[in-house]
């Protein structure tokens, strides 16, 4: 795919992003992001230049890649000169129409996983959800997304929205049960690996079968005596305690529903 790509945002996904993106033949010929910091160490590992001022970054660009913060978009671009050249986001949860007023040509390149700026993934794996203004715009970003990834799908607006919020419970709030976790068994001086074996087997369950029939557990049966020892143990950590309750209420009431 002959088209140079600009990249607005230098976090941990513009990072993994352009660096695969890089590795597959893509000319990333230009980042922005507003710290120089940030800008300079991306631009250094992809050999291209930097800018940390919006109306700076480069006219010369067949692509934007934007991957900043939701509630800065806006105001970031409206003060860049896209020249009516493709322009598209990487959020899960702003529609596609947001970037209407700032180019003719615009859509949506989300890829759907997490990312962190220094750890390698199997961009092959990762689903990316396409997007376009028109089917000349759609097919542009299914080509380049095809760069790197096997699995490309269309998927519009209102789909990704719900789509991001399935994957802040199934990614976000999961991690954030590891590191209550982690936090509960340190208290015991019980190292974390201890429950890395678990974490793999309940993860490793679902290549094989749905999440609902993987359930397990005090709550699933709805065991009071374990419950409320665990919710005493919980005490000192009342904000925890609460969460644990509701989480156990939630998965019996999710349970006693029909099958979807």
């Amino acid at each position: 795919m002959d088209k140079k790509v600009a990249i607005i945002g230098a976090g941990n996904l513009a990072t993994r992003v352009s660096l695969e993106l890089q590795n597959n033949g893509t000319d990333i010929i230009q980042v922005y992001s507003r710290t120089v910091t940030s800008a300079l160490t991306l631009a250094r590992m992809l050999g291209c230049s930097y800018v940390t001022k919006p109306e700076k970054i480069t006219p010369e660009a067949d692509i934007y890649i934007i991957s900043v913060n939701d509630m800065a978009m806006a105001g970031l671009l409206e003060n860049v000169n896209f020249n009516n050249k493709l322009v598209a986001h990487t959020a899960g949860s702003i529609p596609m129409d947001a970037l209407k007023n700032f180019s003719k040509n615009y859509g949506v390149f989300y890829p759907l996983q997490t990312f962190s700026k220094y750890r390698d993934v199997n961009f092959s794996k990762i689903p990316f959800c396409i997007e376009g203004s028109s089917k000349e715009n759609e097919q542009a970003l299914v080509e380049l997304a095809s760069l790197i990834s096997k699995d490309v799908r269309l998927i519009n607006s209102e789909q990704r929205k719900q789509l991001h919020l399935a994957a802040v419970f199934a990614c976000n709030f999961a991690n954030h049960m590891y590191a209550i976790a982690g936090e509960l068994v340190q208290d015991k001086d019980i190292p974390f690996d201890i429950l890395r074996p678990l974490i793999n087997e309940t993860a490793s369950k679902i290549k094989h079968m749905t999440p609902r029939a993987a359930q397990t557990g005090p709550a699933l049966r709805m065991d009071n005596n374990i419950i409320q020892e665990h919710v005493s143990i919980l005490g000192k950590k009342s904000s925890i305690g609460k969460l644990y309750g509701q989480l156990s209420e939630s998965i019996f009431e999710f349970h006693k529903l029909p099958k979807s």
